[in-house]
């Protein structure tokens, strides 16, 4: 829980920067609209400038920086930082948003992945690499959402990316999961690295838990939660 204390409305218009810990199931969205509709009542503007430094799937929970007020001009040096991400890979099966949101659509055998070959997978991932983003993605695609063009059964091409991992640590494995810390550079979807891991592996694979731990040096352990931030500003407007 974030002991952060919450600028005055002068410093919110001013530029301020704000840590949350996002919830499942909410969309980075959903909480830049809250934190707008509850930060426009303490500033007593109708519209206040808000945004957020990189989006977090809906099933994703963890940091999300939002900057306020002049702030949103600094986004994109906070989306150029460094993101830290913990999670599970699930093996042995394959969706088509590579991540629990959609249904398995096709299921492999598992019985052959060894140590050994976790290993030589990870090592494959680490230094820079091309990836393909998921179709199930906000990436733009002649001008549509792709996940949009993907919801309606409307064939999506994606272009491969260069991104980097400077770290992939395989924390835990207890087949069908395997538990990892990863540190990449932006633009990197965990989503791909989790279904190109499957593939390595001889398999398929999804990815099943995600969070996000770091962005540079700030760390959700000092972001505020959802409730809590409502809480307190709420309490600073009735004042």
């Amino acid at each position: 829980m974030s002991t952060a204390k919450i600028p005055s409305p002068e410093e919110v218009l001013a530029g301020a920067v704000f840590l949350f810990d996002k919830p499942s199931t909410w969309t980075s969205f959903d909480v830049v609209n809250k934190t707008r509709y509850l930060l426009s009542k303490y500033t007593e503007k109708k519209r206040i400038k808000l945004g957020h430094a990189g989006t977090l799937d809906p099933l994703a929970t963890g940091l999300l920086i939002l900057c306020a007020g002049k702030a949103t001009k600094t986004i994109d040096r906070y989306q150029g930082m460094r993101k830290t991400y913990t999670g599970i890979i699930r093996v042995g099966g394959e969706t088509a948003s590579y991540d629990a949101e959609t249904e398995v659509h096709a299921e492999y055998p598992i019985e052959h992945i060894s140590h050994e070959l976790i290993e030589e997978a990870r090592q494959s991932f680490l230094g820079l690499i091309e990836q393909v983003p998921p179709i199930y993605s906000a990436i733009k695609v002649n001008g549509k959402r792709a996940y949009k063009m993907a919801r309606k059964g409307e064939e999506v091409t994606m272009k491969t990316r260069q991104i980097e991992i400077y770290d992939f640590v395989i924390e835990k494995v207890a087949l069908p999961h395997i538990h990892f810390t990863i540190e990449c550079s932006k633009g990197t979807y965990i989503r791909s690295i989790a279904y190109d891991f499957g593939k390595k592996l001889q398999s398929g694979a999804y990815l099943f838990q995600l969070r996000r731990e770091a962005i540079g040096d700030f760390n959700v352990k000092n972001a505020w939660e959802i409730d809590d931030f409502v809480d307190k500003v709420s309490s600073l407007i009735k004042e």
